[in-house]
């Protein structure tokens, strides 16, 4: 009951962070000029969003940091919590970088993509290696029960899986309350898990130093899940449609981090093609837009990609698109908790 007082304050210390910072950042933001800078090459409609505060992500970034940090157990903070957190803040420093650059030149081009392939390469070795030293290079499979132990082929594993999670969190920042959206379910999905995860261990080892500490572990990552699932709901207050506010690249690598944190926590790295199925579908519906492009020359599948916008113009409404976007992630992150029942 302890533990889950713990995660239940962490929402909604979180939540109400973010909302408390809302109404002094936002307009600083607007006096600054830090606004959105519309692709030419995006939906018509989004137009209208030129100059809306951009760069809001560091408002829930920070609601994050206070409660996985003001929650966590503390005897195993610096294992857990710590980097966990570390990874969120180091992608939201690269989409900072970015972001940054764009609105300072008005224009959509930030940092160059070699420069940003560099960053996040440079990142996802030091969380492979971090990984591969303090969490072992096991993978669980929740649907088989059982074990994999990668070797050393764990880092190069965890390498493509952080910056694959990274950049198709980004892609799906594309709608009003998209990415806050998702990432909101997803969070307190993986939450859930890894309370379940340190019951687990709590049972099955109560006298084992090691075990205990790992089932405190676990606590933690399910205080920095729901903290990162509170970050998104007082985010969304403000950037639901129509949103007064956009996370902006800061604020979507930064959420990618923090996804990053949990699935390497939780050992269940491949669980995300589930759970994340909306996120991946950002990613492959690029790849594949861009490989029939270039292999069919100049034949598309999407009208537009990533897939939301594909469904834009077909003629949904965000709101729509973003609903179901939602509660497609509900459903598939309840078809998760079942295979650890």
């Amino acid at each position: 009951m302890q533990d889950f007082m713990r995660v239940i304050l962490a929402f909604i210390a979180s939540a109400a962070a973010v909302m408390a910072i809302a109404p002094f950042f936002i307009p600083m933001l607007r006096r600054m000029k830090y606004g959105q800078v519309e692709r030419e090459e995006g939906p018509h409609a989004h137009s209208a969003k030129e100059g809306t505060p951009s760069m809001g992500g560091i408002m829930f970034i920070i609601g994050i940091i206070i409660a996985s940090l003001a929650f966590s157990k503390w005897n195993i903070a610096l294992q857990y919590t710590v980097p966990a957190v570390i990874m969120m803040v180091g992608f939201g420093l690269v989409g900072f970088l970015d972001d940054f650059i764009k609105v300072r030149r008005k224009r959509n081009l930030g940092l160059r993509a070699y420069q940003k392939i560099i960053a996040q390469f440079v990142l996802a070795a030091a969380v492979a290696l971090f990984a591969y030293k303090y969490i072992g290079s096991e993978i669980w499979f929740a649907a088989f029960d059982c074990k994999v132990d990668f070797g050393f082929w764990y880092i190069p594993l965890v390498m493509f899986t952080v910056i694959a999670i990274v950049n198709s969190t980004n892609l799906t920042d594309g709608l009003d309350g998209l990415a806050s959206g998702v990432t909101l379910i997803y969070s307190v999905a993986m939450g859930i898990i890894f309370l379940y995860l340190g019951a687990a261990f709590s049972q099955s080892f109560a006298n084992a130093p090691i075990m205990t500490a790992e089932a405190d572990g676990m606590t933690n990552m399910a205080v920095f899940a729901f903290a990162a699932a509170g970050g998104c709901m007082g985010f969304l207050s403000k950037n639901s449609y129509p949103a007064k506010v956009f996370m902006g690249d800061t604020g979507s690598m930064a959420l990618g981090g923090a996804i990053c944190a949990m699935v390497i926590y939780s050992r269940h790295i491949f669980l995300f093609l589930l759970m994340g199925c909306c996120i991946v579908a950002s990613a492959v519906s690029v790849v594949l837009q861009v490989g029939s492009f270039k292999l069919r020359h100049g034949k598309r599948i999407f009208k537009m990609a990533p897939l939301h916008h594909h469904f834009e113009l077909l003629g949904y409404p965000e709101t729509k698109i973003v609903t179901g976007y939602m509660i497609v992630t509900a459903i598939v992150c309840l078809a998760a908790l079942m295979l650890f029942m």
